[in-house]
Order: C-alpha cells, then sequence, then structure tokens
C-alpha cells in the first residue's frame, strides 16, 4: 500500500470512529421529538430500550467481529460493520413506531459494534504496513476525535432535532457512511491470512448470551424491577450459567472465539481489566454529573449536556499533545498511569459536590477528568495489541472494548444500586430504587440525599480508578510511546 492509500486509510478509520462516537451522544438529545411524534402517549416507557437496544446488540456481537477479523480479514469486516450500520440507520429514520425504531436502533448496534473496535483493528495493520509492526499507531488522535464527537454529539442532535426533524439524525450517518465505504472499498490494502480457520459460532452465541442477560439485569435492575425479583434474579442466574458454558467452550473449541490462553499474557490480562474499571468509572461521572446538574441544580437537560465540553476540551488537548509527550519520552504505560491517576483526583474531587458547589469548580473537574480518559484513549488497546499474537491481533483489540463494555453494564449497576441505598438511608423515605431516588429529589428534603449519595458515587468512582492506577503499575517494562 502505498503512502497515500495509507492516509487515506487512516483518514477513513477517524471519520468511522467520530461516526461511532456521534451515534452514542447524538440520539439522547432527540429522544422527546422522538416519543411525541411516534407514540405520545406510551412512548416514553419505550425509550430505555431505544437506546439499550443499540448497546445491547453492539455488545453482543463484539467477541465475534475479533474472530471475524483474524479469519477473512479487517477489511471485509470493516466494510461489513460499516454496511450494517448505514442500514440500521436508513430503518431508524424510516421507522413509523417505536417498536420499529428500536428494532432498527439493534440492526444499528450490530454495526455500530465494529465502528469502534474493527476501526482500531484496522488503523494497527494500516501503521503496521501489514507485518504487524508498529502496531497501535495512529491511536493518539482518537482523543482529539473523541473529544469532538462529545461535545458535537448532543448540540448536532438537538439542532437537527429543532430545526429539521429527529429523523435526520440518522439519515446524516448515510452521505458521510457511503463515501467512507465506498473509500474503504476501494483504498484499503489489508493483509488476509492464507490459512481457513473455523469459526466458533457456539461460543459466539454464548457470548451474546451472557453480554445481554448482564446488561438486561444491570439496566433493569433498581428501576423496573427489584433486585430481588423473579426477572432481575433470573437474568443474574441466565448471566452465570452462560458464562460458565462459555468459558467451558472455550476449553474445547478447536479455535476459541476468545482463547483462554490470551489471560496468561500479563500485558493482556491487566489491559482487560484496567479497561473494565475505566468503563465503570466513566459512567459513574457522565451519568451522574448530569443528574446533580438536573435534578439537584435544575439545569435544564440541552444546557447540561454543554457541561461536557470541557470534558470533551481536555480531551482534544491531550489528543494533540500526545505525539510531542510521546517524542519527550513517555511510554504507554506512563500514559496510562497519568490518566488513571488523573481521572481518580478528578473524581475524589467530584466527590467533595454539594448543594451549592460553583458550577465553574464542575466545570474544572470535568476538564481533569478529560484529561485523565484523554490519556487513556487508545493506549490500553496498544498496549495490549503489542502483547497479543500477530494472529490474535483482532481477538486482542475487540476484547478490550468488550471489557469497557461490561464495566459499563457493571459501573451503572453498582452506583446506582449505591445511590439508591444512601438515599433510603438518609433521605425523606419511600424511595427503594434509583429512580425513586430521583423522584424524591424534588422534594426539598431529598436535594440534600440524593446529593449525598452521589458523593458517594464518586468517591467508589475513585476508588476504581485508584484500583486501575495501581495495575498500570503492573503492567510490564514501558514499551516507546505512541
Amino acid at each position: 500500500m502505498s503512502a497515500v492509500q495509507r492516509r487515506i486509510g487512516f483518514a477513513v478509520c477517524l471519520v468511522t470512529i467520530l461516526l461511532a462516537v456521534l451515534d452514542t451522544n447524538i440520539v439522547s438529545a432527540a429522544t422527546v421529538p422522538i416519543v411525541s411524534d411516534l407514540d405520545p402517549v406510551h412512548g416514553m416507557d419505550k425509550i430505555p430500550w431505544l437506546i439499550s437496544s443499540f448497546a445491547l446488540a453492539s455488545a453482543a456481537v463484539l467477541p465475534l467481529y475479533g474472530k471475524l477479523c483474524d479469519t477473512i480479514g479487517a477489511k471485509k469486516v470493516f466494510v461489513g460493520a460499516i454496511a450494517t450500520f448505514l442500514a440500521g440507520s436508513a430503518l431508524c429514520g424510516a421507522a413509523q413506531s417505536m417498536g420499529e425504531l428500536i428494532a432498527a436502533r439493534a440492526v444499528q448496534g450490530v454495526g455500530g459494534g465494529g465502528l469502534m473496535s474493527v476501526t482500531m483493528v484496522v488503523i494497527a495493520q494500516l501503521a503496521g504496513g501489514g507485518d504487524g509492526g508498529g502496531r497501535g499507531k495512529g491511536g493518539s488522535i482518537g482523543g482529539v476525535v473523541a473529544g469532538a464527537g462529545m461535545a458535537l454529539g448532543p448540540w448536532l442532535g438537538g439542532t437537527l432535532a429543532d430545526h429539521a426533524s429527529w429523523r435526520w439524525i440518522f439519515y446524516v450517518n448515510l452521505p458521510v457512511g457511503i463515501a467512507v465505504l465506498a473509500a474503504a472499498v476501494v483504498v484499503l490494502r489489508l493483509p488476509v491470512t492464507p490459512v481457513r480457520h473455523r469459526i466458533d459460532f457456539l461460543g459466539a452465541a454464548l457470548a451474546a448470551a451472557f453480554s445481554v442477560s448482564l446488561l438486561l439485569m444491570t439496566e433493569w435492575g433498581g428501576k423496573d424491577y427489584a433486585w430481588t425479583s423473579p426477572q432481575v434474579l433470573g437474568l443474574a442466574a441466565a448471566s452465570v450459567v452462560s458464562l460458565a458454558l462459555f468459558l467451558r467452550r472455550q476449553t474445547t473449541a478447536a479455535e476459541p472465539i476468545l482463547p483462554l490462553s490470551m489471560f496468561k499474557v500479563p500485558a493482556v490480562r491487566l489491559g482487560f481489566a484496567i479497561q473494565a474499571l475505566v468503563g465503570a468509572a466513566m459512567m459513574g461521572t457522565l451519568v451522574y454529573v448530569m443528574i446533580y446538574l438536573q435534578v439537584v441544580r435544575g439545569v435544564e437537560p440541552t444546557s447540561a449536556g454543554l457541561y461536557l465540553i470541557p470534558m470533551a476540551i481536555g480531551m482534544t488537548a491531550v489528543g494533540l499533545a500526545s505525539e510531542r509527550l510521546a517524542g519527550r519520552g513517555w511510554s504507554q504505560k506512563t500514559f496510562v498511569l497519568t490518566g488513571t491517576v488523573a481521572a481518580a483526583a478528578a473524581l475524589g474531587l467530584l466527590a467533595t459536590t454539594q448543594v451549592s458547589t460553583n458550577l465553574w469548580q464542575i466545570r474544572a473537574e470535568l476538564l481533569l477528568m478529560g484529561t485523565g480518559f484523554g490519556l487513556l484513549i487508545g493506549q490500553l488497546i496498544q498496549i495490549v495489541q503489542a502483547a497479543a499474537p500477530p494472529r490474535q491481533l483482532g481477538i486482542a483489540t475487540t476484547g478490550t472494548r468488550f471489557f469497557q463494555t461490561l464495566g459499563n453494564a457493571l459501573g451503572a449497576a453498582v452506583f446506582g444500586t449505591i445511590l439508591s441505598r444512601v438515599y433510603e438511608a438518609s433521605g425523606p423515605g419511600g424511595s427503594t430504587s434509583a429512580l425513586g431516588a430521583l423522584r424524591g429529589a424534588a422534594r426539598s428534603d431529598g436535594v440534600q440525599a440524593l446529593t449525598s449519595g452521589m458523593d458517594v458515587v464518586f468517591v467508589v468512582g475513585a476508588v476504581l480508578m485508584a484500583t486501575a492506577a495501581y495495575l498500570a503499575t503492573r503492567l510490564p517494562s514501558p514499551t516507546p510511546g505512541v
């Protein structure tokens, strides 16, 4: 592949990542117009499914994407993921009911699961010229793209919903995505293994069953159903059983979809664990800062989204500075260690939040948080990619993303439970769930209790990030920076 083709390939990958980040944030700003148009009577009850259907489908296919990359080649999987995402986007824009839209979001999620993870495999192969060397280069700009997407997503979604139609938050993907798809087909020249492999579809199905059961349990537990309800306990049992069967399958399959031997490699094992902790802490930060602003401080939802701009600025600034830092001797281990410490410090500061805390202080803490997360973006994937066997590059890359998704789910469950318990213990009473706590906080005597509960959530988040920092110190001897 020529230098020009490689640069075009990198540009295609960055636009694809931007599409993925935008789509994660853009829908939240248009839920009210969507419900008003499609189902003004019962639509509000279906909003959680509108969000979770994408996440469930995305998480379910991640392990399979990794194996497919290593089996049939990253280019074919990349093109297929983009095409599926575009088909889902078109179906979302044309939906005539909430049920159709939720189903279309699931289709979009199947493709979306590959937009970020498979793209990182493509970047690694582009940087290595197909021989595995230089694996992970190009990830340093991920902070810039992710920061831009985080800042633009809610604004773009709200603007399209207000001045055009909510359908355009999906249709806007089509012209950009088609251009990316065409460029990928024409330009990308990636290595394909000449050896025929078998795909462990049973293992992929068990991994999907585990992911969906776990995500549904964390989505419903404490909100739609009590944690001790038959529905949640049944999902918990399904998660345990499917995980046990999956692990058993990985020890007997000829070519497992997630080889357990990978966990014998310290960098891979620690990289997966740190990514899961980061995913849990990031979930707590974004969700509960927004809740604090809207419920405790009375900030309008659209304006609350603007508070993410300092976080996006921090991520973008680090992305721009990472090349220079690497040139001054920063290793990938240094990036990860510094990022986890900065994120832990930011969460510790957020844990001091009171009802009357200056909102500029919140912005400053989110700026520090964005700096920490910006230092982490791409680095863990690069560490895992460099340590994994070349033939398992796809599995290693999508595995990192898979563990982040599981961390998101577990973080949401743990933090929601903590908030409910603290509120129930110190609040005005009558609340048995996080949702109930939010409703109760509308009463003046519940505001302080809700704030106290969020402070505990942030303390736990800080502990998770401190644990991630400790694990970062255990990473193998530093590899050169980006």
